[in-house]
């Protein structure tokens, strides 16, 4: 516990992704910043603002425009002994490093038995919401979860991604790290100090009665939303999983043995999805506490549209999460 003398201080995610660099690479001279432009002005999101001149171009390396380049470099110094983290200006860029990330990155650790680690995190922004179009506005969490070997981690507070980006670092496997977009001007309240989040702990964001929403990064806070508007007509409890490799399938059990239904909502295509796994989960182990059939709510199997418009149309919103819930409570059909 903190004294009651020491008050907390507002952040942004950025801030906070910030700090916890700066804290790890004090902390262990092994950890290493990776990324193109990353340098004096701290890269397109300002990241890394003031590490280079803090820990000099040495440990944080202003790269040349190749993912493919700055991974397949990551990997082998996370093999010597290293801990890089890479920032990647967007996930749809990680596109340009699938071998490394997924041949070598990936299968390391399994294929020499253990004899080396790959303790290298990848940071990306992903998501949509700020009209920039197809290219720029994935989420693509679900192609690394088919990936044996990664972890996967996507917070959606700012005490979250501090704790959970010096969790990632300390790990010794590859971890994506993904931070939404749409939440870069987001401010919360966080204490001073250092903390870390153990990967593979959820979070019971609120509590409920009627039915379990089960919703990450941007999405967990219109699902939070979602909820509010439906106060005092469906109670509805909303668990943030915080990370989808590892998963916390128990906290989710202990949220349906209350209420007995399921909603998953995540903004990329429902096809092939987290939330296609999470549901197979669930009814893995806990088909006997479900009423009902679990329901899918994700964004539509469609490239980002640049229209705002449009770009509203194919990722879920907050009504249409409210809808969702109406239809799971009424047995109508859930459109996803």
């Amino acid at each position: 516990m903190l004294p009651e003398t020491v008050a907390p201080r507002k952040l942004t995610p950025i801030k906070a992704m910030n700090e916890a660099l700066a804290e790890e690479m004090r902390r262990d001279e092994d950890v290493v910043l990776f990324g193109e432009d990353i340098g004096a002005y701290g890269g397109v999101w300002a990241l890394s603002k003031g590490l280079q001149k803090e820990f000099g171009p040495l440990r944080v390396f202003d790269t040349p425009l190749s993912e493919g380049a700055i991974v397949g470099t990551c990997t082998g110094a996370a093999m010597a002994g290293l801990r890089p983290v890479i920032e990647i200006m967007y996930v749809d860029f990680t596109t340009c490093a699938m071998d490394p990330l997924m041949n070598q990155a990936a299968k390391i650790r399994f294929m020499s038995g253990g004899a080396f680690c790959l303790p290298m995190t990848i940071l990306a922004p992903c998501g949509a919401g700020t009209s920039e179009a197809a290219q720029h506005s994935q989420s693509l969490e679900a192609w690394f979860l088919s990936a044996p070997g990664f972890k996967v981690v996507m917070p959606s507070t700012v005490y979250d991604c501090k704790g959970l980006l010096k969790t990632a670092i300390r790990d010794n496997n590859p971890v994506l790290y993904l931070w939404h977009k749409a939440l870069y001007d987001l401010e919360e309240e966080v204490p001073p100090g250092e903390w870390t989040i153990p990967l593979g702990q959820a979070a019971v964001r609120r509590e409920g009665r009627d039915v379990t929403v089960v919703a990450y990064s941007l999405m967990a806070h219109r699902a939070l939303e979602a909820a509010e508007r439906l106060r005092g007509e469906i109670s509805v409890e909303v668990i943030d999983p915080r990370t989808l490799r590892p998963f916390d399938l128990d906290t989710i059990l202990a949220s349906l043995g209350k209420t007995g239904r399921l909603l998953v909502v995540h903004e990329s295509p429902t096809c092939c999805g987290a939330g296609a796994e999470i549901v197979r989960q669930v009814t893995d182990r806990g088909f006997d506490l479900l009423k009902q059939a679990p329901k899918v709510l994700g964004g539509r199997d469609l490239p980002i549209p640049f229209a705002k418009s449009l770009e509203n149309a194919v990722v879920p919103q907050v009504v249409d999460i409210v809808a969702a819930l109406r239809a799971l409570i009424s047995g109508g059909r859930v459109d996803g």
